[in-house]
């Protein structure tokens, strides 16, 4: 008898009349299982053609074969759930039926026939995350659990949440009763492989779960957790079957590997574990649509464009059940609530909330609780709640900007119709000339099925630093094995003999000096004695290279200062006369300070002169400001997402030269975009070339440099329209500055922005930057950016952040704790040091770590080696004032841009000169019939 036949009488739908194709599937599952099941989704069965979602149909039959998989589905589509079910499944089949293995000798209580221990780990990103899955997992094993009771039958499946919140009584009572199930994070599952006495419970882990997989793989976060996950392999009785969850990720092949990790970390390209991909990506339908409050984001008064912005808000919320506003920073998130409760009745607290990392944890639990409850019209955020707790009534999201990547877009908008079957509504807004270009490109190659890419960081000294460590610890252990079970994790498939000796040389304190300044060895390495010598060991050959701990604190060292999560602050400005404090900046920001930049701090105006540790010294002056004041909070555009942008407007200008802005209109309108967007962008690319010409427009074929001579201020700009993102612009920006300092002379100021950057010089020193840039080899790129880097508080705030992970600098010892401040100082101090000693672990990772990851160096060789190859093509043109599309380059170097305001002045004012150059009115765009 078939399953449908079986629960025929119970089935919230006419089975004679639906058609199932996955009967199989629930076949799988064991009876008591099944009958939970299809109580709680049977009335879903129509609506997904069978009693599961896509990627359930797929996921569990794969966790039941003990496959690793990687399943990427949409938001609402599932696929935790699969994993659960699939695992829950196994252990209550398990359980019944009394096959277990007892792996020890040791006397365990057991439930049912489990062992005391555990068997399935689930980890996320995010506390909230893994709090929110905990509860959902309260009731199938609640509720089968009451079945089975009822029948007679005492089987119990517990789990439990661990993390660094959890008190040290729930800690305890873990180990006498161990969950079967345990829901942890990066940080604490690295501390639990060194815990003596929990450790041992995790050899029985058969099955690993790594929620929102893409959000961990793309940082050191994710670094830390694969080589822990390969740590685990190593501990296990066998090798636990990895599930890996994520919304909208590529490569997926990619993200795969980063989970299985690799055969043997012997050979010299491991081979990556067997997996199978579930790609169930775009199986929701979605209702997205770009929106401008305006066709002309220039001239349209602020106050204008605000008023449109919030009624057109305001309805979009009345229209909807629970409304979720995504802007970019935090400030924008409390800005947005603030203005709607100002603005119109009936938003209040018990209502309408803001969510963000800086608010306090019980005020954001409050958020989201009343979010999962329905409870909330409307709730602004920043990132926050990109992941994590499942929301079932919110049914649009708005987004307030550039998300700046398909993938982030995706993720956000996804947050809208949590149910499989409903349609997700976004609304993405565009208030800046800039980002209306990337939104439209955005919202097209979503709807393409295109996704930005992962990059993962690699061969990373300071997480290796930490595991070597640990594993240490636990030893001591051949050498050769800690190094396998390093190279088998995906980051460090490629880690050779030379990073190996590096770290070697570091963790053995093998430099001179290094006592002298509190830096100790964290391990000693050596062969195995002969039976008759000092330091033998049975369990090992002699003459093996064995490695292990040195210190009696050094696992209490461990346990209190791992993970990879940099502690932040902010420095205080004070006046170079008088020692007088008047204010404070975020460290972030301080990396784009040189000294002389004059910045706006309270109103006042103030030159950059230096920093010692946490403080800032200035001078107050009446000159005008060279930075902006804003910086920190914003997301860098995706390079991928900015390559796709230049294949754009290369589409647009063929589409303008061949039709006219009538071809340009007809097209973007095929595109979901409002009609006020679909106008901005037709005039701006109208205006750009009646302007400075067709090859004033960088596209994927062109790299353009504007010159412009700016007499008012003595100064000579080149606008760099490389719309490759922050990071590529911020490592390409700092390598032609060096080497225009060198060339002429002369300071340069650097102004950089996702769309390009601006290189200015004083007026009578010049350079040809377009032969700069072509001169550039690709090979001398990394020894460039290098040299550009010594002395800067980038590159000091990296060494202070490499530092403390790698244990050079102790946040925490003997129970006193160093602030980041005060690690900042430590770390000041021991750069120079470091910085000459040779090849340097902590150094090497540091100036990789700005290279690779934040400057997206590789980046930058590429389109280095397309334009040395003639793929790229770089174009200078003059100009007498900024071209359209370098409105925004221009402002960022404007000396009078300081508020808002002023920069709508300066915008205007730069829009009026390209009009009468070419005769025209804003309006004329409009003219053309349609």
């Amino acid at each position: 008898m078939g399953v449908t036949e079986r629960f025929a009488d119970d089935l919230p739908f006419d089975p004679e009349s639906t058609a199932v194709d996955d009967e199989a599937v629930l076949d799988l599952l064991d009876p008591v299982v099944q009958e939970w099941w299809v109580e709680q989704f049977g009335e879903f069965v129509p609506q997904n053609g069978g009693f599961f979602t896509p990627p359930q149909k797929e996921a569990i039959p794969l966790i039941h074969e003990g496959e690793n998989a990687l399943v990427c589905s949409p938001t609402g589509s599932g696929k935790t759930l699969a994993s659960f079910t699939g695992i829950i499944n196994e252990l209550f089949g398990r359980a019944r039926a009394g096959e277990n293995e007892q792996h020890t000798g040791e006397s365990e209580q057991v439930a049912g026939e489990l062992e005391n221990s555990v068997y399935c780990l689930y980890i996320s990103p995010l506390k909230s995350l893994a709090n929110d899955i905990h509860r959902n997992l309260e009731l199938p094993l609640s509720e089968i659990t009451e079945t089975l009771d009822e029948r007679g039958e005492s089987v119990e499946i517990r789990h439990a949440i661990r993390h660094g919140d959890t008190s040290d009584s729930e800690r305890q009572r873990m180990l006498h009763e161990t969950p079967h199930i345990l829901n942890t994070t990066p940080e604490t599952l690295a501390i639990l492989l060194n815990s003596p006495k929990f450790r041992e419970k995790l050899r029985t882990v058969e099955y690993v779960i790594v929620d929102e997989i893409h959000s961990l793989a793309e940082n050191k976060r994710g670094t830390h957790l694969s080589v822990s996950l390969e740590r685990l392999e190593a501990l296990a009785h066998g090798s636990p079957t990895r599930i890996g969850c994520s919304a909208t990720v590529e490569p997926l092949d990619t993200m795969a590997e980063f989970l299985v990790g690799c055969t043997d970390g012997t050979d010299p390209e491991p081979v990556p574990r067997e997996y199978e991909l579930v790609d169930t990506r775009f199986v929701r339908e979605f209702d997205i649509e770009l929106t401008c409050p305006a066709d002309d984001l220039i001239h349209t008064p602020s106050g204008v464009i605000n008023n449109r912005f919030y009624e057109q808000l305001h309805e979009q919320i009345q229209a909807h059940t629970n409304t979720l506003v995504f802007t970019n920073t935090r400030s924008g998130a409390e800005r947005v609530l603030h203005n709607l409760r100002d603005r119109f009745d009936g938003y209040d607290e018990a209502n309408s909330g803001c969510h963000h990392g800086s608010l306090s944890k019980t005020r954001r639990e409050e958020i989201e609780r009343a979010l999962k409850a329905g409870e909330l019209d409307v709730v602004t955020t920043s990132t926050s709640l990109e992941l994590g707790i499942d929301m079932p009534h919110l049914d649009l999201v708005v987004q307030v900007g550039s998300p700046k990547s398909v993938a982030a877009l995706l993720q956000r908008v996804g947050r809208a119709g949590h149910q499989v079957g409903d349609t997700v509504t976004g609304r993405v807004v565009a208030l800046d000339r800039d980002e209306l270009v990337e939104c439209a490109v955005m919202l097209r190659k979503a709807e393409a099925g295109f996704v930005d890419r992962v990059f993962v960081p690699e061969r990373a000294q300071d997480v290796a630093t930490q595991h070597v460590y640990g594993m240490a610890i636990n030893g001591p252990r051949p050498e050769q094995e800690i190094r396998r079970i390093l190279r088998r994790a995906y980051p460090y498939r490629r880690y050779g003999d030379r990073e190996w000796e590096q770290l070697m040389r570091y963790m053995t304190a093998d430099y001179g000096g290094m006592e002298e300044k509190n830096v100790y060895a964290k391990i000693w390495r050596d062969t195995n004695d002969p039976p008759d010598g000092e330091h033998h060991y049975e369990a090992f050959d002699v003459g093996e290279r064995l490695i292990g701990k040195r210190g009696r604190l050094a696992r209490v060292i461990y346990m209190t200062n791992i993970g990879t999560i940099p502690d932040s602050f902010t420095c205080g400005v004070r006046t170079r006369s008088g020692d007088e404090w008047v204010g404070q900046l975020d460290e972030e920001y301080l990396d784009t300070l040189e000294t002389g930049d004059v910045f706006v701090l309270g109103g006042d105006r103030y030159e950059f002169r230096y920093r010692r540790g946490s403080k800032v010294y200035v001078d107050p002056t009446s000159a005008r400001p060279t930075v902006p004041s804003w910086f920190s909070e914003r997301l860098p555009l995706s390079y991928d997402l900015g390559q796709e942008i230049l294949a754009f407007r290369r589409a647009v200008l063929d589409r303008l030269a061949a039709g006219g802005r009538t071809a340009v209109r007809v097209w973007l309108r095929e595109s979901p975009l409002d009609e006020h967007s679909v106008q901005a962008i037709t005039r701006m690319f109208d205006q750009q070339v009646r302007y400075a010409g067709t090859e004033s427009v960088s596209t994927d074929e062109r790299l353009v440099i504007e010159e412009q001579l700016d007499k008012g201020e003595y100064r000579r700009h080149y606008y760099v329209h490389s719309n490759y993102g922050r990071r590529f612009n911020d490592g390409l920006s700092r390598l032609l500055a060096y080497r225009c300092a060198q060339e002429a002379n002369a300071n340069v100021a650097v102004a950089v922005a996702d769309h390009g950057f601006t290189l200015s010089l004083p007026l009578n020193r010049k350079v040809d930057l377009a032969g700069l840039l072509a001169e550039v080899d690709p090979a001398e790129v990394r020894a460039d950016l290098r040299a550009s880097l010594q002395g800067t508080d980038l590159l000091k705030r990296y060494f202070r952040i490499d530092a403390t992970r790698s244990l050079m600098i102790l946040k925490r010892y003997k129970g006193y704790e160093k602030s980041a401040s005060q690690q900042q100082v430590n770390s000041e101090m021991l750069l120079g040091f470091a910085e000459d000693l040779e090849e340097f672990a902590v150094v090497e990772e540091t100036y990789r770590e700005i290279l690779e990851d934040k400057l997206h160096v590789e980046g930058i060789e590429r389109v280095l080696g397309a334009i040395r190859d003639g793929e790229v093509e770089v174009v200078s043109t003059r100009v007498d004032s900024p071209s359209p599309m370098a409105f925004g380059l221009a402002t960022l170097m404007a000396s009078d841009v300081v508020l808002a305001e002023d920069e709508s002045r300066v915008l205007r004012e730069f829009h009026q000169r390209v009009l009468d150059e070419i005769g025209g009115t804003d309006g004329d765009v409009g003219t053309e019939a349609d």
